[in-house]
C-alpha cells in the first residue's frame, strides 16, 4: 500500500491551478477522470479475482469458476464477499478501496458499483492498493498542460493545440510539477511512467526521443494499470475511446513486441467494456 498519497480535493485543486484556460482543464481534467474511473475498474476487479482465488484455495466455494456466474447475478454480494476477504488480510487496504469508491462517486455522480464489468483477467499475487490507483489516474497526465502550443486561452484565440514535437515530455513535466507541489515520489511516478506501454532506455535512444537516458516504465502494479487505462481513451480533439484492437494497431508502429506487449497487459488485467464506457461518458468509439 502507498503511503502519502494526496487527497481528492488537493489532486483537483491542482488541475485548476495548472489549466491555462478552460477548455485545456474540460480536455485534460475529463480525460484524468475517464482514466480514474478505468483505473479504478481494473484495480477493483484483480481484487475481486484475487479474493475469489483466496476462497476457492480455501474451499470457501466447491466451483471458483462460479464467481462469474455469482457476479452476474449479484454485484453487491461480490463487492461484500470481496471486501471481507480483504479486510481479513488489510484491514487498512480495504478502507482505502471504501475511499476511492466514495471519491470516484462524488467525481462521476454515479454509483461506481453500476459502472460496465471488466471481463477477463488474471487473478493478482497481492490486493491491488484502489486508491492509489484512481489517484494515480487522476494526476497522471498532469503534465499535458505544459506541452500546448496553443492554450485555449484568449491570446491563442481560443484555440487548443498540443506542441506535437514535445508532447512526449509531458509525463516527465508532470513529475516535476508533481515533486515541486510536494507530491511524494510515488505519486509523481504516476506522470513519468505512462507512456505507451512503458519505454525503456533503449527505445529512448532508438527513437531518439527528447527525453534524460533512464527507464520510464511502471514501478508499481498501480502504475501499471493506470499505464493501461490511459490507452482506452485519447485526448484527441474531440477526445474518443479506444478499443483493445485499435490501440494494438497504434501500438504495433512501434514493433510487434510493442502490440504484443499490450496484448500481454489486456490479458493481465482484463477488459473492460469500451462501448459502454463511451456511452456513459458521451464520447464515440475509434
Amino acid at each position: 500500500m502507498l503511503a502519502n498519497i494526496p487527497d481528492f480535493n488537493r489532486i483537483e485543486k491542482l488541475h485548476r491551478a495548472a489549466s491555462p484556460s478552460e477548455d485545456a482543464y474540460n480536455l485534460i481534467h475529463c480525460h484524468c477522470v475517464v482514466i480514474a474511473t478505468i483505473s479504478w475498474m481494473l484495480a477493483r476487479h484483480q481484487n475481486k479475482l484475487l479474493a475469489f482465488k483466496q476462497l476457492n484455495l480455501n474451499n470457501d466455494f466447491a466451483d471458483f469458476a462460479d464467481f462469474e456466474n455469482l457476479a452476474d447475478k449479484s454485484q453487491a454480494d461480490v463487492e461484500q464477499i470481496m471486501l471481507r476477504q480483504m479486510s481479513k488480510i488489510n484491514e487498512d487496504l480495504k478502507n482505502r478501496c471504501d475511499l476511492a469508491k466514495s471519491c470516484l462517486k462524488k467525481l462521476i455522480d454515479t454509483n461506481p458499483l453500476e459502472l460496465p464489468k471488466v471481463s477477463g483477467g488474471i487473478a493478482p499475487k497481492a490486493y491491488v492498493d484502489e486508491y492509489a490507483a484512481f489517484a494515480g489516474g487522476l494526476l497522471h497526465d498532469i503534465g499535458t498542460y505544459f506541452v500546448l502550443a496553443k492554450d485555449g486561452s484568449k491570446t491563442a484565440d481560443g484555440k487548443l493545440e498540443f506542441d506535437g514535437p514535445n508532447y512526449i515530455l509531458h509525463g516527465l513535466r508532470g513529475y516535476n510539477y508533481l515533486i515541486d507541489n510536494g507530491f511524494s515520489e510515488d505519486i509523481a511516478q504516476f506522470a513519468r511512467n505512462h507512456t505507451g506501454v512503458g519505454l525503456t532506455r533503449e527505445q529512448v535512444a532508438l527513437q531518439n526521443l527528447p527525453l534524460p537516458a533512464g527507464d520510464y516504465i511502471p514501478r508499481t502494479v498501480e502504475q501499471e494499470i493506470v499505464m493501461v487505462a490511459d490507452k482506452y481513451n485519447s485526448k484527441s480533439i474531440p477526445p474518443r475511446f479506444l478499443t483493445v484492437d485499435t490501440y494494438r494497431r497504434k501500438a504495433a508502429r512501434f514493433g510487434e513486441e510493442n502490440a504484443k506487449r499490450w496484448m500481454c497487459l489486456v490479458s493481465k488485467y482484463g477488459r473492460p467494456s469500451v462501448c459502454k464506457l463511451a456511452d456513459f461518458f458521451g464520447l464515440k468509439v475509434d
